[in-house]
């Protein structure tokens, strides 16, 4: 494998590093049959594309408190814990509605799902949810644009907050990447000033979360949970969680994965 050209080296090794969630450098060295130094540019440069983040021996595309995962490594994973929370939020979808989609990877389960429910009027900023929809009869689609982040594989920024503030949806769907204490929270200011805007653009807000973000904190606060009208989790939340949201009197229902 060495002999491959960088770029399809590169693209190898961010398969095999999204698909384990981390691997050490000296692993990538020998399986990729290239020096380490050969291997920690290449790691360098994934770095620097958002794929991975490196650490001391080795790197990782999983997230932390600060760095959010890239949108690839979250689309893998947590897909059947994912499907049973989309499955449950699609039946609060009515015909006719407008429904705002955030650049989650969990709502885009949701996404999936929504031809069946149309006629509908989908606004998102997620090019992944924009692709997936493009084709679907009966789906009104709207664009919220802004600045691409190849990271989120959507758009951001100041003109996609008040793109977001000039419309008015019935029901949004969002997910975050940790929840505790009551709060829900998000590594990126410019992602959580997104969500906020869609929180305050829609009669009810729907928030949709795998179990693995819950007892999570990370560095931005995004809303009280109890700013969601309901929360949905998958099954695999442990009890300890769940007590926490009742102390907190949030709304919230378990989804089971058997349903999907």
């Amino acid at each position: 494998m060495g002999r491959q050209r960088p770029a399809l080296r590169r693209e190898a090794i961010a398969d095999h590093v999204l698909a384990r969630g981390e691997a050490a450098a000296a692993e990538l060295a020998e399986r990729f049959g290239v020096s380490l130094m050969t291997v920690h540019r290449d790691l360098d440069e994934l770095e620097r594309q958002g794929v991975v983040r490196k650490f001391h021996g080795g790197v990782t595309a999983q997230p932390s408190g600060v760095f959010e995962s890239n949108v690839a490594y979250r689309m893998k994973s947590m897909r059947r814990e994912k499907a049973a929370v989309a499955a449950r939020a699609l039946d609060l979808i009515e015909p006719g509605m407008a429904v705002m989609i955030d650049d989650s990877s969990t709502v885009l389960e949701l996404a999936r799902q929504l031809g069946g429910v149309a006629p509908l009027t989908v606004v998102t900023n997620f090019l992944e949810a924009l692709t997936l929809l493009s084709t679907e009869r009966g789906i009104h689609l709207i664009a919220l644009g802004g600045d691409y982040d190849p990271l989120h594989s959507s758009f951001l920024g100041v003109s996609c907050v008040e793109a977001v503030q000039s419309l008015r949806a019935d029901i949004s769907f969002t997910s975050t990447s940790a929840a505790s204490a009551g709060f829900a929270y998000h590594q990126e200011q410019h992602i959580v000033s997104v969500k906020r805007a869609m929180l305050d653009s829609a009669a009810r807000n729907i928030l949709l979360l795998d179990h693995s973000k819950l007892g999570r904190t990370a560095l931005h606060r995004l809303a009280p949970l109890s700013r969601f009208d309901l929360v949905l989790i998958d099954d695999g939340a442990p009890a300890d969680a769940l007590r926490e949201l009742d102390e907190h009197q949030i709304p919230y229902q378990v989804c089971a994965l058997g349903e999907v």
